[in-house]
């Protein structure tokens, strides 16, 4: 499956990083491809990733790789279609991931197309506090 975040043109932006320090825990290592580099957010719920592509994509699925004890609880993606006047989300879906290190797919129950803007929401995690550690984010054609 093609990840579009290595083959498209999008700009990404987060709800926080861990202690404003952007060169050790920055948005950029969510799509780095990069095992050993990660996105940690500061603590405080809810968290969030928002992508927006220059040109309209079709979507499938996507996955993480979040850190075991700092991984989302209670989630969910809002998926915006069309022109950047549009806002309004087009499709959302929960989902649900386990606790654990390993790279974790989830399929969209209907594939997307026109895709426009990505949020993923993360209203509780795995961490007290509730940090996100995320190594790897991918979105399939």
């Amino acid at each position: 499956m093609e990840n579009l975040l290595t083959t498209q043109k999008f700009k990404c932006s987060v709800s926080s990083v861990l202690n404003k320090d952007t060169k050790q825990h920055g948005k950029q290592f969510l799509y780095d491809e990069q095992d050993d580099t990660a996105w940690s957010s500061n603590e405080g719920s809810p968290q969030y990733i928002h992508i927006e592509f220059e040109e309209l994509q079709t979507m499938s699925a996507f996955s993480f790789q979040f850190q075991g004890g700092f991984a989302a609880k209670d989630a969910k993606i809002e998926i915006q279609s069309g022109d950047a006047a549009d806002t309004k989300t087009s499709y959302e879906q929960p989902f649900y991931a386990e606790d654990i290190n390993a790279v974790q797919t989830f399929q969209l129950k209907e594939t997307q197309t026109n895709v426009k803007r990505i949020k993923f929401i993360f209203r509780s995690s795995t961490d007290f506090f509730g940090r996100i550690i995320v190594y790897i984010l991918r979105i399939f054609k």
